[in-house]
């Protein structure tokens, strides 16, 4: 004999509840834990030539530590860089002045995230600051092709057909 009445209900409700709870657990985890609640930030901006997957919302770390989220991507339409707008967190005020920032990617596919390596400056950045030194994202698509088509050193390439070539 089936379970019916109030005891099927109760059980079919607390399956919804789980599963609505996992899938805000799932929400959660896929928006980096952002849910604009938290401790503050303070605004950097560094220039890129190439960013490569570099996205909003990507992460700004410092010896792996995450300290910070990359708030905006914006194009400079004199010298056509890229302008990304960092929010670090505020615990991590006292960033020298002549912090480097690089594009770097978490693997072979991973995510692209933006590391900044701290200098010696006794000057701290402030608000609103630009990052002078940075290094722009390796394209690994366009290091393979030139490596395999002709880019890498000591690589010949056959004369073309309107060259003589010598007769033995």
């Amino acid at each position: 004999m089936a379970i019916r009445g109030p005891r099927l209900e109760f059980a079919v409700g607390a399956f919804l509840v789980l599963a609505l709870a996992s899938l805000l657990v799932l929400a959660f985890a896929s928006t980096n834990r952002q849910f604009g609640i938290g401790g503050g930030s303070y605004p950097l901006t560094a220039r890129f030539a190439n960013l490569g997957q570099l996205r909003p919302q990507a992460p700004v770390k410092i010896g792996g530590v995450v300290v910070g989220r990359v708030d905006k991507i914006d194009l400079d339409p004199v010298k056509f860089d890229s302008i990304v707008t960092l929010a670090i967190d505020k615990r991590f005020a006292e960033l020298p002045a002549d912090t480097s920032a690089g594009i770097f990617t978490s693997g072979l596919l991973g995510e692209s995230y933006i590391g900044l390596q701290p200098g010696g400056d006794p000057e701290p950045l402030r608000p609103g600051d630009e990052i002078a030194y940075t290094q722009s994202a390796v394209d690994l698509i366009q290091l393979v092709g030139k490596y395999m088509f002709g880019g890498a050193t000591g690589a010949s390439t056959p004369p073309s057909p309107t060259e003589e070539t010598p007769q033995p």
